[in-house]
């Protein structure tokens, strides 16, 4: 994938490390640093090792697909701190969203246009809900 494919929204060096499976992750190789999750995985078992892990990806075969969003939640509700990368049948309409739940870096399989990405990202101001990230819900700026 070209360095033009791949987004990030983070200030450290990326985890260059090729992503072992859950499995073999879980079977032998504990010493991996970085971990792929597929999209029938169960993020969970991974909550024992998320101090010594720099980057969790996760696949999403397709677009349709929404597992990935729910292993991302339980991860960062979990405390993993570090890259957190969609990776597969990205669009660029799912980014905030995926943003949202803590997804911070992204390897979609098609370009994704920056211009449209900005759109896309800037285009609502306030969030209704909480999220794993920072944003504060609208309810809670307007009733404390």
């Amino acid at each position: 994938m070209a360095d033009a494919d791949f987004l990030r929204f983070r200030d450290d060096a990326p985890h260059d490390e090729p992503a072992v499976t859950l499995d073999a992750f879980l079977a032998d190789q504990t010493n991996a640093t970085a971990v792929r999750l597929e999209s029938g995985d169960d993020a969970r078992a991974l909550l024992p090792f998320l101090d010594r892990l720099a980057l969790i990806e996760v696949s999403f075969p397709a677009y349709r697909d929404g597992r990935g969003y729910s292993s991302a939640r339980v991860l960062r509700e979990a405390g993993y701190a570090g890259e957190l990368r969609a990776a597969g049948d990205v669009l660029v309409d799912q980014v905030p969203f995926m943003r949202r739940c803590g997804f911070d870096s992204f390897a979609p399989e098609a370009p994704i246009d920056p211009v449209v990405l900005k759109a896309s990202l800037d285009r609502y101001e306030f969030h209704y809900q909480a999220a794993a990230d920072a944003a504060v819900p609208v309810w809670k700026l307007r009733h404390g």
